[in-house]
């Protein structure tokens, strides 16, 4: 099979298009209205075109103008616009977001799409969201199915769950028991596994390793990459460094003391990785998730390392922009093995 090529809608720094791309399927375009994110994309995805757009402002044209024609559309628009009623409201940009998506969808004519969402997205609205959503691709000529992945099955050392569409204008729908659930791993990729060979202080980006790889893991998140980049460490307070300093190893703030528990009024505060399971979903640099050692949140690298960007992708930007970049992202070792499953399931239905 000829390389495929997709277009990356809601791109982000690019996780989504760097997994494709890993299992052969080029991306042509990532369009996003993010520029530190499109900036960082095109340092690490050269042979990727930009396109600074946002699409509830009509970019869906733009769009395919740029590109032509491609065997995927892929992305992840926001779907938030419906009321509880479950009927869109026509005035919410989010939808104009949604639609932009569909716009492309229907005017290129992709073999097949990949629409990622939040799990809950399922469940909204009484399902309803979802079979609007559903039922807006079958309109224009698209089977579509749905699956929530876990991204720890993938070998991403991270519980984050996402839910899946792919849709295809071919005979048969895409099966994910067939084409995707036999990738999946039994054996779970821990923090420590993924983020023990960085060092627990700030390091000039560049900086060799200076702590041999311990796992399998971190073998293959260093494969090319010359050194360590954007592992720049918080300066927080005395404080809150006194603070984390009494949770231990997977714990949170239940582990402190009576006076202290309700000093941030959130349920996931004051929360350590646990060192030997897969990361909680990581946040998008909130300050909340605390590392399973040192007395301090992840830096950018390790957050990288827990949504399994390998150590050659370098991020751009702030650190603030950095962390959203990455917080953002969808996990390159889980959107490469979606690539492969559809490119398995391309060459049975194409023959």
């Amino acid at each position: 099979m000829n390389k495929l090529t997709s277009i990356d809608l809601f791109s982000g720094c690019g996780g989504l298009s760097l997994g494709l791309d890993r299992a052969g399927i080029h991306s042509v375009l990532a369009v996003d209205n993010w520029a530190d994110a499109l900036q960082t994309l095109q340092y690490n995805l050269p042979g990727t075109r930009t396109l600074l757009a946002d699409m509830s402002q009509g970019a869906a044209a733009e769009v395919c103008i740029a590109v032509g024609e491609t065997d995927l559309v892929v992305g992840g628009p926001p779907c938030q616009g419906f009321s509880i009623s479950g009927k869109r409201d026509p005035l919410d940009p989010r939808n104009q977001l949604y639609q932009g998506f569909v716009q492309v969808v229907k005017t290129i004519r992709p073999v097949m799409f990949i629409m990622e969402n939040v799990p809950n997205m399922a469940s909204m609205n009484g399902g309803r969201l979802l079979e609007e959503v559903l039922t807006d691709f079958e309109t224009i000529g698209y089977r579509a199915t749905y699956k929530t992945l876990l991204a720890s099955d993938f070998g991403v050392p991270q519980n984050r769950r996402r839910l899946i569409i792919v849709g295809t204008r071919l005979t048969k729908s895409f099966d994910f028991s067939r084409y995707l659930e036999p990738q999946l791993k039994s054996d779970k990729v821990t923090v420590r596994e993924a983020i023990s060979d960085l060092p627990s202080e700030s390091v000039i980006n560049g900086s060799h390793y200076e702590i041999p790889a311990i796992s399998d893991y971190q073998e293959l998140i260093r494969e090319g990459s010359v050194g360590i980049f954007n592992h720049e460490t918080t300066n927080h307070s005395e404080k809150t460094r006194a603070i984390v300093s009494l949770v231990p190893d997977g714990g949170n703030y239940k582990d402190l003391p009576p006076h202290l528990q309700g000093t941030r009024k959130v349920n996931i505060a004051w929360t350590r990785f646990a060192s030997h399971k897969p990361s909680l979903t990581i946040d998008t640099g909130h300050r909340h998730h605390f590392h399973y050692e040192f007395d301090r949140i992840p830096t950018v690298r390790e957050s990288a390392r827990l949504q399994s960007f390998p150590d050659s992708f370098i991020f751009l930007g702030s650190k603030t922009s950095q962390y959203r970049q990455v917080g953002n992202a969808v996990p390159p070792l889980m959107a490469e093995q979606i690539g492969l499953a559809v490119k398995r399931y391309l060459e049975v239905e194409r023959g």
